[in-house]
């Protein structure tokens, strides 16, 4: 039977699971730095919203590269705590714009220097030009390029 450490081993060979393990650190250190309430996805929303308030659902979406029901998930959960208005689209009845709320402002601007130790704590073993350079490795890996 193999050993835990030859399993890791043969695992590190696999860029997904190496993703996936980083992703479940991520979200440990989200949970311990940040918050319970606020996902790291839904904080990336009020960013884009911020940025670009009065965009639609589907083009939330796009900027978060979530599918239809997933984003309207996530919208609607977001209006129900309080940090979106979802206002019909005059230009399309069919669509909502969506604009943050005075409360999702305020989470904001107190999430953030929360979301930036995150950033160090996970970046810690890693110099600038290695944090950079991962940044732009997970980005190329997203794009499909080469």
């Amino acid at each position: 039977m193999p050993t835990k450490l030859s399993d890791s081993h043969a695992l590190a060979q696999y860029t997904g699971s190496l993703v996936r393990r980083a992703q479940q650190r991520h979200v440990a250190i989200w949970l311990n730095e940040v918050s319970t309430e606020v996902t790291s996805v839904q904080y990336a929303a009020l960013v884009v919203l911020r940025q670009m308030p009065g965009i639609n659902q589907r083009q939330l979406g796009d900027e978060l590269d979530l599918d239809r029901s997933t984003i309207a998930d996530l919208v609607a959960r977001m209006v129900r705590n309080g940090l979106v208005e979802r206002t019909d689209d005059p230009a399309d009845k069919r669509s909502y714009v969506l604009f943050l709320t005075a409360t999702g402002k305020k989470q904001l601007v107190t999430l953030r220097p929360r979301v930036e130790r995150v950033e160090h704590i996970l970046t810690a073993a890693l110099t600038q030009q290695e944090s950079s350079e991962l940044r732009r490795l997970l980005a190329m890996l997203l794009s499909g390029s080469e």
